[in-house]
């Protein structure tokens, strides 16, 4: 993920284990893939504490992360810090804004997983992101990188509503009366944007304990969202080709029945 400086503190510390409740979450087998086929040494965009990150260094892919969140980046750190030491070594970290950074190195893969192109909410940043990314790409080079499908009939639905989403045991575990914490996630979509294509939301992290909550804490977040036509033209105005397109991780056809829109592109030809 990439925003503000500020940004993610809160989401930060309990990102790891949001996701791993998440079980629908199958996007990191993808992009090992992708790494174990092209090798070398690989860029990822927006690398949030590790969670696609690690797994490729693991497969024994060098992999620099870049992201523009601290609180992110400190929880990497020290994930990166219980690896082995091989693996330490094929990780180098650059905090970054994905709208400027320049790195001194070009990558056959560059990766951008898991949307932080959705946190790009204005057609000038949409293509500086896009920019840096084919910036970085050598010649031949891939940026692979995934949107989700918009839902057009669920999109203003639910405004103000809160939704439990997820829930999973606190790291603190249980307590002298046998009740065992847990953190649930819920969230509140506040407003939407048509004309931009942007919707408002807030999560909402409850800590329980047995029956009673312990703790609140929210943060505000807000999404672009993407139709083909747009994208297609965002890649032509960062000088983009599309190579491969699919609407699934599975590798499905980006057709009506997708779920996601992922890419694999290349610099065009001048």
């Amino acid at each position: 993920m990439s925003a503000g400086n500020e940004s993610y503190r809160t989401t930060a510390k309990y990102y790891d284990a949001t996701y791993a409740a998440k079980q629908d979450l199958v996007d990191a087998p993808f992009y090992v893939e992708l790494a174990r086929k092209h090798g070398g040494q690989i860029l990822e965009i927006g690398c949030g504490t590790g969670r696609v990150l690690l797994p490729i260094a693991r497969e024994g892919v060098e992999i620099h992360g870049v992201d523009n969140s601290p609180a992110m980046l400190d929880v990497l750190k020290t994930r990166i810090e219980r690896e082995p030491p091989e693996v330490r070594r094929r990780v180098v970290l650059h905090q970054g804004d994905m709208r400027e950074f320049r790195l001194s190195g070009k990558y056959p893969l560059v990766i951008m997983p898991f949307r932080p192109l959705q946190h790009m909410h204005s057609v000038e940043d949409q293509v500086r992101a896009l920019t840096t990314a084919a910036f970085h790409l050598q010649g031949g080079g891939i940026f692979a990188f995934d949107v989700f499908y918009p839902k057009f009939d669920l999109i203003s639905k639910g405004i103000g509503e809160e939704v439990l989403e997820l829930e999973w045991p606190a790291d603190s575990g249980g307590n002298r009366s046998g009740d065992t914490k847990i953190v649930r996630r819920y969230i509140r979509k506040e407003s939407v944007d048509k004309i931009r294509q942007m919707f408002q939301f807030t999560f909402i992290f409850r800590t329980y304990e047995g029956d009673n909550l312990v703790r609140e804490e929210t943060e505000p977040f807000a999404l672009s969202y993407y139709t083909y036509p747009h994208l297609r033209a965002l890649f032509l105005l960062a000088g983009l080709e599309v190579v491969e397109e699919y609407g699934s991780f599975a590798r499905a056809p980006l057709d009506n029945n997708a779920q996601e829109m992922i890419f694999l592109l290349k610099r065009a030809n001048p």
